[in-house]
């Protein structure tokens, strides 16, 4: 797996497969590239060139102590955009990944982007405010943070529950199981315990309502309304109304965890998004 040196020296380490229009993959705070392997596969087998990479702190990526804040995320993102000399991109931001891509757009520019996914995208604004009045208390979130820090392998393991839906497959969450919930407790696992803690601390104190309606490119919204990772109210519906050339899909009874648990529907809506069908060939990026 190749590297790319972000502007601090950290090394990134990413995947580039397929060839045609490029679409780039951000991930969940916890996860890293290996959630997207479904949506690789299907993408690429239909002509499109599907990058990801493994967030500092993460995965095959070095683990910094600092730089898990947007600013530094979004140059991450733009010293990976330059070194595969990319144009013509799809961003597609997952949870917290939705806000690394808004602030890539609004701090880098969208030379090198064509359109945007926010999918469960933790924007525009989770912490309470008086214009927020629904939001997440920060304060509320340090027993978490404890939690995490006491025993990471049963934090995760709980949290696998309510991140798919539920325990076991339903008919709105077909793909969930026990062995889906293994699988992601496994990989969180190989994320910073340090960088998690971080990035969800930058995701609870940041606000984009003053950034999104600057995202100048078509964008597509996706969101569970079963979500409780980014709460459905707070994030689904006020981010499309938020863009100004937005469309929103809503998945009936979906969890955070739909990249897995929807993973056919979800690759479908980003193969129309990109304007790729059955037949189309791959082009050159």
């Amino acid at each position: 797996m190749p590297t790319v040196s972000a502007k601090d020296g950290t090394r990134l380490h990413y995947s580039d497969t397929g060839s045609g229009p490029p679409v780039v993959f951000l991930n969940v705070a916890m996860l890293d590239s290996r959630m997207w392997d479904r949506q690789v596969g299907a993408l690429a087998e239909r002509g499109l060139r599907c990058v990801t990479y493994d967030r500092r702190g993460g995965g095959r990526s070095d683990r910094p102590e600092e730089g898990y804040d947007y600013d530094t995320l979004a140059d991450d993102l733009a010293a990976l955009l330059d070194h595969l000399e990319l144009t013509g991109v799809t961003l597609v931001g997952y949870a917290v990944g939705g806000g690394e891509a808004v602030r890539y757009l609004t701090r880098h520019g969208a030379h090198r982007v064509a359109g945007l996914v926010l999918a469960a995208s933790a924007t525009p604004v989770l912490f309470r405010t008086e214009g927020n009045p629904h939001g997440i208390v920060p304060a509320e979130f340090e027993p978490v943070f404890a939690a995490m820090r006491a025993d990471l392998p049963a934090f995760l393991e709980e949290l696998s529950v309510p991140f798919f839906g539920g325990p076991t497959a339903t008919a709105q969450n077909p793909g969930s199981s026990d062995e889906l919930r293994s699988w992601v407790a496994r990989v969180a696992m190989d994320t910073s315990p340090h960088a998690a803690e971080a990035l969800y601390r930058m995701l609870l104190g940041e606000d984009f309502r003053a950034e999104l309606p600057l995202v100048g490119l078509p964008t597509l919204v996706v969101h569970g309304d079963a979500d409780v990772g980014s709460p459905f109210a707070l994030c689904g519906p006020p981010t499309a109304a938020l863009v100004p050339d937005s469309s929103l899909v809503v998945y009936e009874g979906a969890a955070h965890g739909l990249f897995a648990t929807h993973a056919e529907r979800f690759s479908d809506d980003l193969l129309s998004f990109v304007g790729r069908d059955a037949g189309a060939g791959g082009g050159e990026a």
